[in-house]
C-alpha cells in the first residue's frame, strides 16, 4: 500500500483527465470514483473524486470548483527511456495544453509535466562540468527534449 498519495485538485474535469491520462502509461487503471450526494457542495451524482494508478503510482483527482487552478510549481515527472516515449507523451500531452520550455508542457487540464529522458540525469550531473554545461547549454534550446541532440553536447570535443 502506497503510503503518500498525490492529489490533484480540479476545477471541473477530473475525471476526463483522469480517463486521458490511463491511456498513456502502462499499468494505469482507475480504482475507484466517488460522487457528491444530495448534499453538495457539487451537484448530486455529478463526479467528486476519482482514485487511479499511473504506471502502479496512485493518484487521487478531485473536482474542487472554479477557484482550483494548477501552476507549473507542481508537475509530474516522467523519466522516459527511448525518443519514441518522449515524441509519444509530448504529442499526446501538448495537444490543446501548451509547450512550456525544454522538457515541460501543461495539457488540456492545465497539468504541467516534465518528459525527460532517463540520460539527461547522468548528463547533467557528470563530473566534467564543461561536458554537463554543453548539455545544458543545449537543453536551453529546446521544447521537447531530443535524446540524440543531448548525446551530441555531452560527447562532443
Amino acid at each position: 500500500m502506497q503510503r503518500i498519495v498525490t492529489f490533484l485538485t480540479f476545477k471541473d474535469k477530473a475525471e476526463e483527465a483522469v480517463k486521458f491520462y490511463t491511456t498513456l502509461f502502462t499499468n494505469s487503471q482507475i480504482l475507484d470514483t466517488t460522487y457528491y450526494g444530495e448534499e453538495g457542495p457539487g451537484p448530486a451524482g455529478s463526479v467528486l473524486s476519482v482514485t487511479f494508478q499511473l504506471d502502479g503510482q496512485e493518484y487521487i483527482a478531485m473536482n474542487g470548483g472554479p477557484y482550483f487552478e494548477f501552476n507549473p510549481s507542481v508537475s509530474l515527472f516522467v523519466k522516459c527511456e527511448t525518443q519514441g516515449e518522449i515524441d509519444r507523451l509530448w504529442e499526446k500531452l501538448s495537444l490543446d495544453g501548451e509547450e512550456q520550455g525544454p522538457g515541460w508542457v501543461r495539457d488540456k487540464f492545465g497539468l504541467s509535466w516534465q518528459i525527460v529522458p532517463t540520460v539527461l540525469g547522468e548528463y547533467l550531473s557528470d563530473p566534467d562540468q564543461e561536458k554537463s554545461q554543453r548539455v545544458m547549454n543545449a537543453m536551453l534550446q529546446m521544447n521537447k527534449l531530443d535524446i540524440e541532440q543531448l548525446k551530441q553536447a555531452y560527447e562532443r570535443k
